[in-house]
């Protein structure tokens, strides 16, 4: 069967690694250090997939200006203690390996720093799949289409021949700005009827699910 797609852009953060309540907790943390209002745990998950500040800026609204930028050293802090012992959701690599031997041009476009993504793609042992990456420190943020069209460009993929996949509605909604179809993951950050409110072809449960859900559409 003739592939559908060319490329398939993977999110990271609640997609392909488990990091949603670290991320979570790390801001409602950050937060308590420099007594500042706690975000509720939707509020700290909503963000995820943002880059960093814009995420504190929404998480913590009421924040003056001038303490964004502590608030994102007091969260790097919390995140690095745990982020060595964060793992790959169940299936994540097996899948993203299989991928990459069908023939797949493979991408990641995160909310990370581009330093947080590059300690992730070495210690998962997954770098060699990816042929492009874009973070929120080299392009817009999320739900601007950048990142995805940086990486069509990049690898010279139409935008009919891109497929993405996230866990949130700001990879759906990157995904929609730049007229590209998106499967979603409901293991991740935001809840399924949000994400089911954009449409996407698909939303499943786990990596299980989205290898049958590949194997049979993409």
């Amino acid at each position: 069967m003739a592939k559908r797609y060319d490329l398939i852009v993977f999110d990271w953060d609640g997609t392909v690694m488990d990091s949603t309540a670290v991320i979570a907790s790390s801001i409602q943390a950050a937060c308590r250090d420099l007594d500042l209002p706690v975000p509720s745990d939707a509020a700290a998950r909503h963000v995820i997939g943002m880059g960093l500040v814009q995420a504190l800026q929404y998480a913590v609204p009421d924040a003056p200006e001038a303490m964004y930028e502590p608030l994102a050293e007091r969260y790097r802090h919390h995140f690095m203690a745990q982020d060595a012992s964060i793992p790959l959701y169940a299936g994540a690599a097996e899948t993203i390996a299989g991928l990459h031997e069908a023939g797949y041009r493979l991408a990641v476009a995160t909310g990370k720093s581009r330093k947080g993504l590059d300690r992730v793609l070495d210690s998962s042992g997954l770098r060699g799949y990816f042929q492009a990456t874009r973070t929120a420190d080299q392009t817009f943020s999320k739900p601007h289409p950048a990142m995805l069209l940086e990486l069509m460009d990049e690898l010279g993929v139409d935008a009919a021949r891109a497929l993405m996949i996230g866990d949130t509605t700001h990879d759906l909604q990157m995904a929609i700005n730049a007229g590209v179809e998106a499967v979603a993951v409901s293991h991740g950050a935001h809840p399924e009827d949000q994400l089911r409110a954009l449409r996407p072809l698909a939303l499943l449960q786990d990596f299980h699910q989205l290898r049958g859900w590949l194997q049979a559409n993409a």
